[in-house]
């Protein structure tokens, strides 16, 4: 039996050649950017959703605040008056809402306004976020007065 110490055979070294991995690379990119152009759509659905819960949660401070205080705080008084004493009031039992400022997903403060224009009634407050271009009585607009 004759054996052939010698062979011929080439075993080639495993890898990827620069072409493949850039291909792979661009196939990433297409596809991370097909993501996030597709996500930006569920983000505003979610900034509106916060704003939405934000206001269900100031309309309960809110309440809280009327209970001990008898009445809605003024316009002028705005929802700072859920976080500290205003000087004209006595029966305060606050704060009535935990945290620093009370802003919007925009980091805009929430619009209150009492005695309400929008609710069909003057005695409910109208509390409302200017949405994300700042600016209030424009079409973005979110507040307490549309259906939830």
């Amino acid at each position: 039996m004759k054996t052939n110490i010698t062979s011929n055979r080439h075993y080639l070294t495993g890898g990827f050649t620069l072409i493949e991995i850039m291909l792979v690379l661009a196939i990433i990119a297409l596809l991370a950017g097909t993501a996030i152009y597709k996500l930006g759509g569920v983000m505003k659905t979610g900034e509106k959703a916060r704003v939405k819960s934000d206001l269900g949660t100031i309309q309960t401070a809110l309440l809280n605040y009327k209970i001990s205080a008898g009445s809605y705080p003024t316009t002028e008084q705005g929802l700072s008056a859920l976080i500290t004493k205003p000087a004209d009031v006595r029966a305060w039992e606050g704060p009535y809402f935990k945290g620093g400022g009370i802003n919007d997903p925009w980091n805009q403060e929430y619009g209150y306004r009492f005695p309400g224009q929008n609710q069909g009634t003057s005695s409910e407050p109208d509390i409302f976020s200017k949405g994300p271009d700042g600016q209030e009585n424009t079409e973005d607009d979110i507040g307490n007065w549309e259906a939830q």
